[in-house]
């Protein structure tokens, strides 16, 4: 089987040759598994581990994002990112936040909005032609994430006010946002001409014990924008595919009315999502995808724990419905052994 034979036959649960692979890495993880198997490029890696899945997103042609001499940089957004270091690597923060403080509507209008016009829609092709064998997806967890993303350029605390009182601010800026991704999107869908396989969206909405926010504010705030991506996602004949890290059983009926077709990335520890649970309940009607938990046995399991939790998965989904990989990006720490047998076990290890 193609990588894409296999993920479409998983996703159609009429079988495969094994269970399909996605593989996330924090960039230090990546660069330890690298080291290990004498690689140069990223690209090999997911060769060797076996991912099934390719990214292809227009490339940016807009204005030029500056990198200052503190070593931020701009995001599209207006915002700016820094990478703030914690032990054993970095990660980056919004450290600038254009509408932190905005309280009045009027106050946006001289703050200028992304374009989709910003990227390059005749590169998609060729990616797609570069990439043929294997699943394309076009997107990525930013997309359109609304909460994380307003909050990265207005204040994480001011966006759980926002949502809780439906600030004019806020809701301006969802909008905004929403025909900003909506646009790129289906631009991107058009010119892949049909070869895209699936949409990935983003958007937080559990926490470890319960919902981030109320289904009651999602339905107001969110579900019908969701229902247009979904939907334009549908009409090029791609699959939906949304990440969301927490717990968000209580979202997931309406996430299958609205049209979502695989939920990422399956945070097991997180109140109500055992991987046991979700296939029982939502199996005829959802894929899964990732599930292989990055705060419990990935970290600080044995090797044998590893081997155990993929034979579990395995007998969960036989003839299909996940796709197999970390439940976010495997952090720092996580042993190079019990990695390696994630993938051995699974049988996409290429060495």
């Amino acid at each position: 089987m193609t990588a894409r034979e296999r993920v479409l036959g998983s996703l159609d649960r009429k079988g495969y040759d094994r269970i399909p692979i996605k593989h996330v890495g924090t960039p230090e993880i990546d660069s330890e598994l690298m080291a290990h198997f004498q690689l140069r490029e990223y690209e090999e890696l997911l060769r060797i581990v076996g991912d099934d899945f390719r990214y292809v997103n227009p490339r940016y042609i807009g204005p030029e994002l500056k990198t200052y001499p503190d070593g931020s940089w701009d995001g599209i957004f207006g915002e700016r990112y820094k990478n703030i270091a914690f032990e054993g690597g970095v990660y980056p923060e919004a450290v600038y936040l254009p509408f932190e403080g905005i309280e009045d509507v009027r106050e946006l209008d001289g703050i200028p909005s992304p374009s989709a016009d910003w990227f390059d829609y005749a590169s998609v092709p060729e990616q797609c032609e570069q990439f043929g064998n294997y699943a394309l997806i076009v997107g990525d967890p930013g997309t359109p994430d609304f909460i994380n993303g307003i909050a990265r350029c207005r204040g994480v605390e001011q966006v759980i006010l926002d949502i809780g009182l439906e600030s004019p601010v806020f809701l301006e800026l969802v909008e905004q946002r929403f025909y900003f991704f909506y646009e790129k999107l289906e631009r991107t869908l058009r010119a892949a001409a049909g070869r895209v396989d699936i949409v990935h969206f983003g958007e937080d909405l559990g926490t470890q014990n319960g919902p981030l926010i109320s289904p009651s504010s999602f339905e107001r705030l969110f579900a019908d924008r969701y229902k247009a991506f979904f939907n334009l996602a549908h009409k090029y004949g791609a699959r939906t595919m949304m990440h969301s890290c927490g717990s968000v059983y209580r979202f997931i009926p309406r996430l299958i009315e609205l049209g979502l077709d695989i939920l990422d990335v399956i945070q097991v520890q997180a109140a109500d999502m055992a991987i046991d649970k979700l296939a029982e309940e939502f199996g005829d009607q959802l894929a899964f995808c990732g599930s292989m938990c990055v705060q419990s046995f990935l970290p600080f399991g044995t090797v044998e724990d590893v081997r155990r939790e993929v034979d579990h998965r395995l007998d969960l989904f036989p003839k299909g419905g996940l796709i197999l990989g970390p439940s976010h990006a495997i952090q720092v720490g996580t042993p190079l052994d019990n990695i390696l047998e994630m993938y051995r076990r699974a049988g996409s290890l290429a060495r």
